[in-house]
This record gives structure tokens, C-alpha cells and sequence, in this order.
């Protein structure tokens, strides 16, 4: 059967799945997006609150450099991404020090000068990776039987770049000591901090491979996305209008109809019913266990959700970051452990930038690592004992924020508070979770495939870390999957 006699179903419009849609539309099939919110993005969505355009969750654009997964993505959908590349990709503060992370690591080689051998070989193999994943293999493994293949390619070109005893099977903080790194406090926080908000995980715990990959971030390079993060799915999903799909707002899917191994299609709460030949879900495998004949959740090992976020959203004086040199800022405190308002990051809309706040003002996106579990625990005990939780996590982040900013003092105008409670409701995933998992060992990701024969996930349950070219990397993992069993289910 030809890709324009197939249907599918896409759960879900943030950019995973917006991705795949697009994707399948620009090959010819009919595709339909069912969203059940009622605009495109999800965690990486904009919305508007009290004369403010704010971003949901992520905040930095990456993966629009030459070559990388959302300019390719942008070439093969004909898609003008409207971008433009920041200098710093984010300044680091902590105990009162600054220093910019950027493509040529310069500030933080000059800050730790024996780690420089350190970020030549993560250079050099998240190279390689990244190549791997874009060439079709399945990186990262997300079963045993994937590692065959991947290795026969891999290891070649890996050991070319670095010893690979070094990596596999070690942690990055085993890594960090084969240069003696680990005895620098300093540095390994650095290094967790970056990991925290990549990898959902700290370096006694991150698989090598994973980690270079994951610290690529910064070096890969950001760039400000006019209008906000959330412009990047607006144009996603005209893309697919444009090829003949649709997105439709409002529709929750509640239940997936199916028959043995094949899922014949799916109902909203909206009474509608639709037929299709295969379904993406742009979910976590919690959530679509939870819809009515989704199959269970992915039992990978060490694959499970855990981070959820606390966010600030903040109207603040344009005069707070005149100084800052940057507009994204790591900010973790000296001591304690990493999450729960000990390092926050920072994000504010660009000076003047039309339609995302008041004259002289700017946007602001401030979030934190946090444990879902006891916020819907202080749900439960009542509503007093919430909104007590909530308030003290406000002054937790405003008191770090105002530490290492001294210049926020006097500048913050409104201030809104969203937690798990809110992202559960918000974006419909269960929990709370978000950022995907934990990348503990090179088998911590569930792949694109289900139990069931024409299902599949998109989203940051499929590849680890690097917010918006590691979804879309997913993407395109997904997309070339779900092809092959529809020809192969229809031959």
C-alpha cells in the first residue's frame, strides 16, 4: 500500500509529535493531530498571561545550527525558523561567580584548565553520536538487541576519539576521575548542574555515552527564537495544515480501539471516533497507559519518571539584565543537593521584543527540579496545605534568584507559580513528570515501539536529553519506524 492510501493518528501536539506529523504529511499521508489543549507545544509552548507571553517550560533554542536535527527538519519542511544565535548559550552562578558556557568553552577551560583533554574527547564522541543518530542507528539503544548493530558502526569511529574502556559501561563522573577531575568539588557540580537539566540525572549516575552527548548543549550553541519557544510548534503545525493534515484543539483521546496486536483508531472525549492505520503518541508511557486499551508503561530497566518542575513566571524590568551579559542563567546555590530551588534556570524574553511584554519589561521563565510525589500529597491533605507548599517554594526561588541577582530586587512585577499539579493539568502528562528519564545506564530510554504493532511514542520518553533536537531526533526514529511495520503489516 502507498504512504498517501495510509492514515495517521498523532496523540499529542507537542513537538514530538508535531514533528513525526509534519513529517508524514510532507511524504503524503493523511495525518490527523488530536491535542486536547488548545494551542500547539506543550512543555515547550508560549502562552499568554496578563499582558505577558511566557515560555511553559523550555526556554533555549537549540538544535538550529548547520546540519543539526531542526535544521534539517526546517530544509526537508521547507520551514524559515525564526532564529538568531545567542553569543553565550547561558551564564553559570554560583557562590557569587559567573562564566558564560559557550561553543568554545574558552571561559570554562580558563576557570578549570585540566579540564580541557576532558571536553576534546566529549567533543569528539557526542560528534559521533550525534552522526549515528542522524544516520538511522538506534541511538540510543533502547534494548539489548540494538546494541549489536550499533556497536559494529559505533565502536570504530568512537575508538578512533577516545579509549573506549574509558566509556563503556562507566559512569561520567568515573569519567570526570580518569582526568582527576573528581577532586575538583567546583567543577563536578558544574558538571551535574549541566546534567540535571539534560540528562534528568547526576554524573555518579549518567551512563559516559549519555553524558557527552547530554553536555553538548552549550557547545552545540543556542539561539533566541523570536516570538517565543512556543513559535517553533505554531510552525510545525502549519506545516502540517499545509500538507493536507490537520491539528485539531480540544480533542483528549480516551480510548484506543484495537484488536490483537493493531490499533484500529481512537475516541475523544468529544464523541468523535477515528480509524486509522497507525497511531503516534506524543505521551509518556504512563500516560498512555492510563488511557482506556493503551498498553502498560515501558518496563525498561532503570527507565522512570522522576522530575517534575517548579516555575516562576515573572513580568520584570528590562533594567534587571542590563548588566547580566546574557538572558539565560544557570543560577545554583553553593551548597545541598541539586533540584528543589537549589539551582534554578533563568530565561527572559529578549529587550523590546514585540508582543511578549509591557514596554520596558520582559518575560520571564524561572523553573526548578522538584519530586512530583509530595506536591500531590499536599494536594491531598487539603488545599491549604498546598498553596502553603507553593508559597514557600516562591520564597525558595526568588531568595536564590535575588542572591545571585542582586539586581532582581525592587525589579519583579507579577509573579505566578505553576508545580506538577499544574503540568498535570496543564499538559495532560500523569504526575506531573516532565524532561523525560533518568539516563542511568545505555539502556534507560524505552524505544519508539509498543506492544502493539502500529503504535508508537515520540516525545522525551524516546531520545535523552537535549530538549528540542533530541525530541526531534526522536522524531525521525519514530517516523522511520512506524514506515517500515505499516509496509510491512500492509504487505
Amino acid at each position: 500500500m502507498d504512504i498517501q492510501e495510509l492514515h495517521g493518528i498523532v496523540v499529542g501536539a507537542g513537538i514530538g509529535g508535531l514533528s513525526a506529523a509534519a513529517m508524514l504529511a510532507r511524504r503524503g499521508m493523511q495525518v490527523t493531530v488530536l491535542e486536547a489543549g488548545s494551542y500547539p507545544g506543550g512543555c515547550a509552548g508560549t502562552f499568554a498571561s496578563g499582558g505577558y507571553r511566557f515560555d511553559a517550560g523550555a526556554t533555549v533554542g537549540c538544535g538550529f545550527h548547520k546540519g543539526a536535527p531542526l535544521d534539517l527538519l526546517g530544509a526537508e519542511l521547507g520551514i524559515e525558523w525564526p532564529v538568531s544565535p545567542e553569543p553565550v548559550a547561558w551564564q553559570y552562578r554560583s557562590r557569587g561567580r559567573r562564566l558564560g558556557l559557550s561553543s568554545d568553552r574558552r571561559e570554562v577551560a580558563a576557570r578549570f584548565p585540566g579540564s580541557l583533554p576532558f571536553w576534546e574527547e566529549q567533543a569528539k564522541v557526542a560528534g559521533i553520536l550525534w552522526r549515528l543518530s542522524k544516520s538511522g542507528l538506534p541511538w540510543p539503544p533502547s534494548s539489548p538487541t540494538d546494541l549489536p548493530g550499533l556497536l559494529r558502526k559505533a565502536l570504530p569511529e568512537i575508538a578512533g576519539a577516545v579509549p573506549v574502556a574509558k566509556l563503556v559501561g562507566r559512569t561520567a563522573y568515573e569519567w570526570l576521575s580518569c582526568h582527576g577531575l573528581q577532586r575538583h568539588p567546583e567543577f563536578v557540580r558544574l558538571i551535574d548542574a549541566q546534567l540535571l537539566i539534560s540528562a534528568q540525572a547526576l554524573s555518579t549516575e549518567v551512563n559516559a555515552l549519555v553524558a557527552a552527548i547530554a553536555l553538548d548543549l552549550p557547545v552545540s550553541g543556542t539561539w533566541r527564537v523570536r516570538g517565543g519557544i512556543g513559535r517553533v510548534a505554531e510552525l510545525l503545525a502549519s506545516s502540517i495544515e499545509r500538507d493536507g493534515g490537520a491539528v485539531l484543539y480540544g480533542k483528549k483521546v480516551n480510548r484506543i480501539d484495537t484488536i490483537r496486536r493493531e490499533v484500529l483508531g481512537v475516541e475523544t472525549d468529544a464523541g468523535d471516533a477515528l480509524a486509522a492505520d497507525l497511531v503516534i503518541a506524543n505521551l509518556t508511557p504512563e500516560t498512555l497507559a492510563g488511557i482506556e486499551g493503551g498498553p502498560a508503561a515501558a518496563g525498561m530497566p532503570g527507565a522512570r519518571l522522576e522530575w517534575g518542575a517548579f516555575m516562576l513566571y515573572l513580568g520584570m524590568d528590562s533594567s534587571a539584565f542590563a548588566g547580566a551579559g546574557c538572558d539565560h542563567l544557570q543560577i545554583v546555590d553553593a551548597d545541598g543537593g541539586l533540584g528543589e530551588g537549589n539551582s534554578l534556570f533563568v530565561s527572559a524574553s529578549a529587550e523590546g521584543e514585540e508582543g511578549r511584554a509591557p514596554a520596558g519589561q520582559r518575560a520571564v521563565t524561572v523553573s526548578t527540579h522538584t519530586r512530583p510525589g509530595p506536591w500531590f500529597e499536599a494536594l491531598r491533605n487539603g488545599r491549604e496545605a498546598y498553596l502553603g507548599m507553593k508559597e514557600q517554594y516562591t520564597r525558595r526561588v526568588l531568595g536564590l534568584l535575588r542572591q545571585e541577582m542582586p539586581e532582581a530586587e525592587g525589579a519583579i512585577r507579577t509573579v505566578t507559580a505553576a508545580t506538577p499539579v499544574t503540568w498535570e493539568r496543564w499538559t495532560g502528562r500523569r504526575g506531573g513528570f516532565v524532561g523525560g528519564y533518568a539516563q542511568r545506564t545505555l539502556f534507560g530510554v524505552p524505544g519508539p515501539a509498543t506492544a502493539f504493532d502500529n503504535l508508537f511514542f515520540a516525545g522525551d520518553s524516546v531520545f535523552p536529553g537535549q530538549s528540542l533536537p533530541g525530541v526531534v531526533t526522536g522524531a525521525r526514529r519514530t517516523v522511520e519506524l512506524a514506515l517500515r511495520r505499516a509496509r510491512k503489516i500492509r504487505l
